[in-house]
């Protein structure tokens, strides 16, 4: 272990990349001189001789004369108003413990969902002892982040109808980096199935549904067995986010799109070949540079 960490370079210094104004932490890169208008080194950095160095590689933030570096791989910091997918690890007095990805467990409380039928009242002693009946352990819900309490943790929500419980589906754990901020993370899909963009890396993919019973309250999950061709489809999206994913391209609906079609002519079990995936993820970022261009 100890030689391995003695290959590592400690340094990784921040340099302006050529193709963008974005500067990005590296490794052996010339460091930004500290002047005047540079004076606050933030998260992510020290000094080093007069020049700021990242500790982490990363994305340089700049706000005023603060410099901070934001870490490419590290664990969901999440936000309130950020949709999160996560599951059911503990059910405790009055709340469920989540796991979100996060560096703590989140917090559902019992006055965060809405109950079944939609009833809106005080919770009573009776449905603290029926809370398993809503959630148990190893369930998966879609929530949004309502608070974050001073430790970190965050506390979640399912007052709204898109939340709740996931029934049938495939969950893909990913890196919170790559996921991009939208104004919406639910995503009807054209090609016939659906998939939620989690702000916390975990992204869920799932056959798009009929019209949903609103009395569920969030609860209702269809056990109705998934056709053989919504199965390859979302094994599909599947494979094309993972290839997506190793080639650390952004995901959000339009990349994902764009990145199953290009994958179309290939089996679903040949994506993740190696040369197959840089072929598709390649076609993918032609079709996004034609998009914005």
């Amino acid at each position: 272990a100890s030689s391995f960490h003695s290959s590592v370079p400690h340094r990784r210094h921040l340099y302006k990349s050529l193709s963008d104004s974005t500067l990005i932490g590296r490794d052996g890169q010339v460091c930004v001189v500290l002047t005047s208008d540079v004076t606050a080194p933030g998260h992510g950095t020290y000094v080093d001789e007069d020049k700021l160095t990242a500790s982490v590689a990363g994305e340089v933030q700049r706000v005023d004369k603060l410099i901070c570096v934001r870490p490419l791989k590290t664990r969901f910091n999440g936000e309130v108003g950020d949709v999160v997918v996560g599951r059911i690890t503990e059910v405790q007095q009055k709340r469920w413990k989540v796991e979100t990805n996060s560096r703590l467990d989140s917090v559902l409380l019992l006055s965060s969902v809405n109950l079944p039928g939609g009833e809106l009242r005080r919770r009573s002693a009776e449905d603290e002892l029926t809370m398993r009946e809503y959630l148990q352990e190893g369930d998966l819900i879609s929530a949004e982040v309502q608070s974050v309490f001073s430790d970190g943790a965050l506390s979640l929500h399912t007052r709204s109808l898109k939340y709740g419980k996931l029934g049938q589906g495939v969950l893909v754990q990913l890196s919170p980096s790559l996921i991009k901020r939208q104004k919406t993370h639910f995503h009807n899909l054209p090609c016939g199935a659906s998939i939620i963009l989690g702000n916390n890396g975990f992204v869920w993919l799932y056959p798009t549904p009929g019209q949903q019973e609103e009395e569920a309250g969030g609860f209702y999950t269809s056990l109705e067995p998934v056709s053989l061709s919504d199965r390859e489809v979302i094994s599909r999206l599947r494979n094309c986010l993972l290839a997506l994913s190793a080639h650390k391209v952004l995901l959000y609906d339009t990349s994902v799109l764009y990145c199953y079609e290009s994958s179309l002519q290939h089996q679903v079990k040949d994506i993740l070949k190696p040369e197959v995936m840089e072929e598709i993820v390649m076609l993918t970022q032609q079709k996004l540079l034609e998009q914005e261009g």
